[in-house]
């Protein structure tokens, strides 16, 4: 069968497989591309809850079937949300502890130069 389409090569665009019409003739029909779907941008892994379709199909979606329900659906998976929402945490945690450990150094300097000044 030739083809009906564009181009006349076998290319990643134009592959073609042979449908049976209910005429009992076969005719070539145009295969879509498949889709790889979208991945998370820190680990790559493929995000789970997302479809995997071509980007021309994911305009005719609803926004809350292109994304995941939570703060960086749809771009990072959930382990690395996870981990983002830890580190953040921690770091802020680390800088109130720092802030703690210096106000009680100062603390305990003030009444130390206070001495000193007495003994002298």
């Amino acid at each position: 069968l030739a083809y009906r389409r564009h181009s006349r090569y076998n290319t990643k665009s134009n592959k073609t497989r042979l449908l049976r019409t209910p005429g009992g003739r076969l005719t070539s029909l145009v295969v879509k591309k498949k889709a790889k779907g979208p991945s998370c941008g820190d680990c790559g892994k493929r995000i789970i809850g997302v479809p995997a379709l071509r980007p021309q199909e994911y305009r005719r979606l609803k926004k809350r079937e292109r994304r995941v329900n939570r703060a960086y659906g749809g771009s990072r998976c959930a382990k690395c949300v996870r981990t983002r929402v830890m580190r953040a945490f921690l770091i802020e945690e680390q800088k109130c502890v720092k802030q703690v450990l210096s106000e009680k150094m100062s603390a305990a300097k003030e009444p130390d130069s206070g001495k000193k000044s007495k003994k002298k």
